[in-house]
């Protein structure tokens, strides 16, 4: 029963309504997650201060001998994991939706939700296609170089921007990564703000994740650009702007939510 709760919700659910969104809710979206970023910086600083930590260990893990061609599919491969991440984001800006009082504690508080063993569900989801894309990075870069490694950072990245071999690692490794990059954003960019507001259990969440990207798929192809070169503006800054990339994406992803999926009928949101 308890399987059957995380995957179903709290009680059987009609199917999901979806809006069409334009162009125009995406920089609604972004300006209202600039404007919940601008209100409360302090703990949101204190919330994301990992991903630029987390970012500097994946660096320094793969600084070791024959290990940094890794370092660019977890670079971008870490991207996938950030949904589940920013959880404690969408509840700061939930509640300041709400007008509820706003603390980094109930930030943290958000672990109690009902929701959270399919929020989980969803994360360990995430977290299977992370393991997955390193798994096939590291076979297409074997495959391509066929046990040939470079002996230095600056050497490789040569090799990768001169040579036939680095040309078609940039291209296939890119279109395979495309791919994890498309199924873990369609089946995250909704779900987890969707959970948080409604315990419809993980199933209803993918699903209805999945119908926003594809009945939207201009304005959800932007917001993917957007997340993507900020993302990639954070790691080039040395990591550090991660810390005010993160924040901004999380509060803008929770108002892109509210605007593809209208708020229950009835009114009521999740209770905790």
């Amino acid at each position: 029963m308890t399987q059957f709760h995380v995957l179903a919700g709290a009680a059987p659910a009609a199917r999901i309504p979806i809006r069409r969104i334009g162009v125009a809710d995406v920089r609604a979206a972004l300006e209202a997650g600039l404007d919940d970023f601008t209100a409360m910086p302090s703990y949101i600083v204190f919330l994301c201060l990992f991903y630029p930590v987390v970012g500097i260990c994946l660096a320094f893990l793969t600084s070791g001998e024959n290990a940094f061609p890794l370092l660019y599919p977890l670079m971008s491969g870490f991207a996938l994991l950030g949904p589940f991440a920013a959880v404690g984001l969408y509840e700061v800006s939930r509640r300041r939706e709400q007008g509820l009082p706003v603390s980094w504690r109930d930030a943290l508080g958000v672990w109690r939700s009902p929701s959270m063993p399919a929020i989980v569900t969803v994360g360990v989801l995430l977290m299977a296609i992370f393991v997955a894309w390193l798994f096939t990075a590291k076979l297409l870069y074997e495959r391509i170089y066929d046990g040939e490694m470079p002996a230095t950072y600056a050497a490789f990245l040569r090799d990768i921007v001169t040579s036939p071999k680095g040309w078609r690692l940039l291209l296939v490794g890119n279109l395979v990564g495309f791919f994890f990059a498309l199924v873990a954003f369609s089946i995250s960019v909704v779900s987890f703000p969707l959970l948080l507001d409604r315990d419809v259990g993980a199933a209803a969440a993918i699903q209805t994740s999945v119908r926003a990207v594809w009945t939207n798929p201009v304005p959800m192809a932007l917001w993917g650009l957007v997340v993507a070169c900020g993302l990639a503006v954070g790691f080039i800054a040395l990591f550090v702007g991660l810390a005010l990339v993160i924040p901004l994406l999380g509060h803008a992803t929770w108002h892109l939510y509210r605007r593809i999926v209208p708020r229950d009928l009835n009114g009521s949101q999740r209770h905790l």
